[in-house]
């Protein structure tokens, strides 16, 4: 039990509380408050955080560029880091998070979705899922993306009239921050006297860009920011702190431990190809080892001055001239590198948000049901960010400017609609044991086939409607019967012969 250490009082307490005990006791008890409950607040300790005290914003405007810069360098240098975010990526978007369209435009939509899907890039390269996937890989590298959306003509040919262009952040202007009428700009993001956002600044083309023109020989190309309509952006990140309008890189809290593990390593590794060479410090009279007899270049002068006789030749006996000493300089294997480098990289894995196996693919360390445990803890992470932030933020958002480009193109009645979206299916190491616990659980009443169902990623009227018309089109097959007997481990044959046996002994029960 915590104890706490009281002031003592002095003479002046003592006096005063003798006079007016009220008076003296407030004296006591601010004395004691100046005590401090929590160690963690001790200001003598030597800790002084930046910027104690910041908005979120502030601490976006002063370091997130520099964030950004270093996010990437190591995404593109260090080969674990660019492994965690591929299975970040993978196990978070997968191949799509699909929507599924209700209400009374459903069939329509689902069908247009499926036609429109192809072509959602504004650039071309992929579909739908593929930009589901670089965005979601963009804002967890970088902290935060911009999808902008383009309204095409009805003579473009596309089954929507609609398209979205991936744009970096670095589009933004994020050094503008000014008041424009009753509206503030912060940090490339104008607000409204309400705090909603009306326009996003950006560049007419990549600041990126601009350096590459001048190196070309081109001026007069100079990027300038203009305002876009908020409703045309979709700006996706993870936020952390309330009021935060701006996003911070997922590697924020680990790029000082993966810069000085990187270091560490090619420091190593220097000094492992020091270990492998064997020197020799020759003393004595080295005259005659100066010299080159066989090409006669006579370079004396330089071995002479330098002190290198040369290299030593491999699997030869040489011959050495006498009054010469020799010592032989090995140098010597320092252990305890691997044990290290793991355990920086089980902190790194952490501070990153992946496990450890997954950044690695080493799993010379964990059995099944650690790595179970592990999975789950890191599917769970996962889960908030699909239902938190990709799909309220990036897939309803899409879904919804896609019913209203295709009620503008006449292709739909009304905005009416609904839509549920099915998240990537989890894979199982053991799918024959987790189907048996979900049918236990199912079977003693402790769950429900819908939520067996949507614990999968699937959504189970869909489910239920699907084995409807399976059944129906089975059975109008005539083989209905002979799958769910084959379902039952028989094979026809043995079906067949069991049915003669009983056939065989029916006179005889009969007679009994």
């Amino acid at each position: 039990m915590a104890r706490r250490t009281h002031a003592r009082r002095n003479i002046v307490d003592s006096i005063v509380g003798y006079f007016n005990p009220r008076a003296g006791l407030r004296r006591t008890v601010a004395r004691d408050m100046l005590h401090r409950a929590y160690e963690g607040a001790n200001q003598r300790d030597g800790w002084k955080p930046r910027r104690s005290g910041a908005s979120a914003n502030a601490d976006h405007q002063a370091d997130a560029e520099h964030l950004r810069v270093r996010s990437r360098a190591l995404q593109q240098n260090v080969p674990y880091i660019a492994q965690g975010m591929r299975s970040l990526v993978a196990q978070t978007v997968g191949t799509g998070i699909t929507p599924l369209f209700t209400g009374p435009h459903a069939a329509v939509l689902n069908a247009l979705w499926t036609k429109w899907a192809p072509f959602a890039d504004a650039d071309g390269r992929t579909n739908v899922y593929g930009q589901q996937a670089l965005s979601y890989r963009t804002m967890e590298g970088d902290g935060e993306v911009l999808l902008r959306a383009r309204t095409r003509r009805p003579t473009d040919g596309l089954p929507v009239p609609l398209q979205f262009q991936i744009l970096e952040i670095d589009w933004l202007d994020s050094k503008r921050n000014e008041a424009r009428g009753n509206n503030q700009i912060i940090n490339g993001i104008e607000y409204d006297p309400l705090g909603r956002k009306v326009a996003y600044w950006l560049f007419t083309s990549h600041p990126g860009d601009t350096w590459i023109t001048r190196m070309m020989g081109r001026v007069g190309l100079r990027s300038e920011s203009r305002p876009v309509p908020a409703a045309q952006i979709i700006h996706l990140f993870n936020p952390d702190r309330p009021g935060q309008g701006r996003g911070i890189t997922r590697l924020a809290p680990i790029i000082p431990a993966v810069r000085d593990l990187h270091l560490y390593e090619d420091a190593e590794a220097q000094r492992k190809n020091l270990e492998t060479r064997l020197a020799v410090l020759a003393t004595g009279d080295t005259s005659a080892l100066q010299e080159d007899p066989a090409d006669g270049t006579g370079e004396g002068g330089d071995a002479s001055r330098t002190g290198d006789l040369g290299a030593l030749p491999s699997g030869q006996i040489l011959e050495m001239p006498q009054g010469m000493s020799f010592q032989i300089v090995e140098p010597k294997a320092a252990p305890g590198y691997v044990e290290y480098v793991k355990q920086r990289l089980h902190i790194i894995a952490a501070g990153f948000g992946v496990t450890y196996e997954m950044m690695t693919g080493d799993m010379s360390e964990v059995n099944f049901s650690s790595a179970r445990m592990r999975q789950n803890d890191f599917r769970r992470d996962v889960e908030i960010t699909q239902y938190t932030c990709l799909i309220p933020t990036l897939c309803e958002t899409v879904c919804r400017m896609f019913v209203e480009h295709a009620y503008l193109a006449g292709l739909i009645g009304s905005t009416e609609y609904g839509v549920e979206h099915t998240t990537p299916k989890w894979s199982s190491p053991n799918p024959l044991q987790d189907a048996n616990a979900d049918l236990a659980e199912i079977a003693g009443g402790l769950s429900s086939f819908s939520e067996k169902l949507r614990q999968r990623g699937y959504k189970p009227e869909s489910v239920f409607q699907e084995l409807k018309k399976d059944l129906e089109t089975l059975k109008s097959l005539g083989i209905l019967d002979l799958l769910l007997l084959l379902q039952k481990g028989r094979a026809p044959s043995e079906l067949d012969a069991a049915s003669d046996d009983e056939q065989k002994d029916a006179p005889r029960k009969k007679a009994a």
